[in-house]
């Protein structure tokens, strides 16, 4: 393997030139994530911060020059003349390193969101360690706060000794070493300072929103940088897997960490809004949220990483929102209802509008959320841990409203408009009703609607078998009466449904008809709207392995693996089949679930 996985191995890649922006734009797998357990940070290939929501993933951003490149805020830190950039996270670290060779010298950048010894800050640390390696770089500075769409106008104020920039209620500081002499105005704050071959200088911005703001010392802030990195590799360490792809592995891990909103438990299923499915299109969505999917799919990867702590913190948030609000799509980050749709007036990335927050699927039902929480059980369960009494009344009464319904039609899992009985929805409810039964086996659920869940589930299969298979296409389709084919269907493996020799046959038609070269499309006919759901390959892969199709599996995995090979292991949601270009919103937790579970099930392969 090349690229990617020199990356995660901790080796540095050949240099690049250094984050080409086009009309303003860097390409999204130019970009690193930071993260600190409350927010996450995008840093560009050529230097700059272009996205960080403070304090929270879900808050207005205070960077958000990714979806307006002129007028939009950022936090560049970048050698002045021209450069080649060579990048990688540090092993099993989410810390970023990024070498910068220029005509007289080379300089290194670290660059870390804080955390101490005793876990997450109370407060947001963005630190950024500038060294001198070879010869002399001359560096610029430019912290230019976002204008929140022309909502808030920054400015600085003096509090005792120290200069305060404000952006509606958020509040921060600058602070710097002393080699670094600032110039600051209400818009921004900047610099040129050079660095030498043994030099140090770091910058760093400490903020908050609507609390006392802490002003720590300099040299503080650069040892944090090396405990976070310490921090983050005594966590990895702790994950559990053996196969031969580790450094992979846990890289995606990581990337899940980034989603875990520490604060509650909750999950989100990107860590940015907006960022187009397709380049020009309207595709663009709002995924700082906590959907029921995305989070049953990362407990189980985080299960299957031996991530107990973080899948407990899950588990128990998804219950509680499950009790509060009942059987919903998502939530907020804090449990609340999300907010439906508003658009905010900035260009969007690549021009692409809307730019939007809240989502539409707040108002949706979607049959998957059935089968979504009771994998996520039948999983906890089967780690060797217990349900208290309350989950378990929870989710017996879930599985008698998954009775009660399945029958109707639904949003289904890929959200749209044009409610259908979509054959994964019902492949979610027998899915749901056959982990119910499972677990009352177990003694985990009362056992008192246990016959009857056992007959609403093979009900469903029934149906299914007679409704949703397509003579004509020799597959499982979309819905019945349609010729269409869906992706997700590959999931009907991992979920154990019956039936082998129609469920190849399946894979074997979504591979003829969704396959872009190592890419695959959700479903028929969306190649003109939006890029290839990397999670389906991913899914193509497990479900090829688990159904004993392993050299197959394998050839899928590497084909997707290499073309993936770009930036530093950050997936998105979606890449272009024709150019292999990053859509969509990232860090994506699909994606890299998807592939982490890929990657247990091929190691698992590995031990036969």
């Amino acid at each position: 393997m090349n690229g990617l996985l020199d990356v995660v191995r901790g080796k540095i890649a050949a240099p690049v030139a250094g984050g080409t922006r086009v009309d303003g734009y860097l390409a999204l797998e130019d970009y690193g994530a930071l993260g600190d357990g409350r927010s996450v940070a995008l840093s560009g290939a050529d230097g700059s911060i272009d996205w960080w929501c403070v304090p929270n993933l879900d808050s207005p951003p205070l960077f958000d020059r990714l979806l307006d490149p002129e007028e939009g805020g950022r936090f560049v830190i970048a050698p002045v003349e021209s450069f080649e950039v060579e990048r990688r996270y540090l092993p099993d670290s989410n810390v970023l390193e990024t070498i910068f060779t220029t005509a007289s010298g080379r300089a290194k950048l670290t660059e870390s969101m804080n955390s101490g010894t005793a876990g997450r800050l109370p407060w947001a640390e963005l630190g950024r360690r500038i060294e001198g390696l070879d010869g002399s770089v001359r560096f610029q500075l430019n912290m230019r706060p976002g204008r929140r769409a022309n909502g808030a106008s920054p400015y600085q104020s003096t509090i005792g000794k120290h200069a305060v920039f404000h952006v509606g209620t958020v509040l921060g500081l600058l602070l710097h070493s002393e080699g670094i002499t600032v110039e600051r105005s209400d818009e921004a704050v900047t610099a040129e300072f050079t660095v030498v071959q043994g030099q140090r200088e770091i910058v760093a911005i400490v903020a908050g929103e609507d609390e006392p703001l802490i002003v720590p010392k300099i040299d503080k802030i650069d040892e944090r940088i090396d405990t976070s990195d310490a921090e983050w590799r005594v966590w990895s360490e702790q994950i559990e897997y053996d196969g031969d792809r580790r450094p992979e592995f846990i890289r995606s891990v990581l990337a899940l960490k980034l989603l875990l909103f520490s604060p509650s438990g909750a999950i989100a299923a990107a860590a940015t809004t907006s960022l187009p499915e397709g380049i020009g299109g309207k595709k663009n969505y709002d995924y700082r949220y906590a959907w029921i999917r995305d989070a049953g799919y990362t407990i189980k990867a985080f299960l299957a990483a031996g991530a107990q702590a973080e899948a407990k913190a899950a588990f128990s948030w998804l219950l509680k929102r499950l009790e509060e609000h009942g059987a919903r799509v998502c939530y907020s980050l804090d449990g609340a209802i999300v907010p439906s749709l508003s658009e905010i007036e900035v260009p969007g990335y690549r021009r692409s509008t809307p730019v939007q927050i809240g989502n539409a699927a707040t108002d949706q039902h979607q049959h998957g959320i059935y089968g979504d929480i009771f994998e996520t059980a039948s999983r906890f369960v089967e780690c060797g841990n217990i349900l208290d009494a309350s989950s378990a009344e929870l989710l017996s009464h879930l599985a008698d409203e998954c009775a009660d319904v399945w029958r109707k039609k639904d949003a289904g899992i890929w959200e749209l408009e044009e409610s259908q009985h979509y054959t994964m929805s019902k492949v979610s409810c027998w899915q749901a009703l056959a982990r119910a039964v499972e677990l009352a086996d177990e003694g985990q659920l009362p056992t008192t609607c246990r016959e009857r869940w056992s007959r609403e589930r093979d009900r469903i299969a029934g149906w299914i078998e007679e409704n949703c298979w397509s003579e004509t296409k020799q597959a499982f389709v979309f819905y019945p009466g349609s010729e269409k084919l869906d992706a997700s269907l590959a999931l009907m493996v991992r979920f154990g449904f019956d039936g082998r020799q129609r469920l190849v046959k399946t894979l074997d038609a979504i591979d003829a008809e969704l396959g872009a070269g190592p890419y695959h499309y959700r479903y028929t006919d969306v190649s003109a709207e939006e890029g290839c759901f990397l999670a389906c390959t991913f899914w193509m892969v497990e479900a090829r392995a688990l159904l004993g199709q392993r050299e197959r599996a394998e050839q899928v995995f590497n084909a997707i693996t290499t073309a993936l090979d770009r930036g530093v292991g950050i997936m998105t949601e979606m890449a272009d089949p024709r150019t292999g270009t990053f859509l969509g919103n990232l860090p994506q937790g699909l994606s890299h679930l998807a592939h982490v579970m890929a990657l247990d099930v091929l190691a698992a392969e590995d031990d036969c």
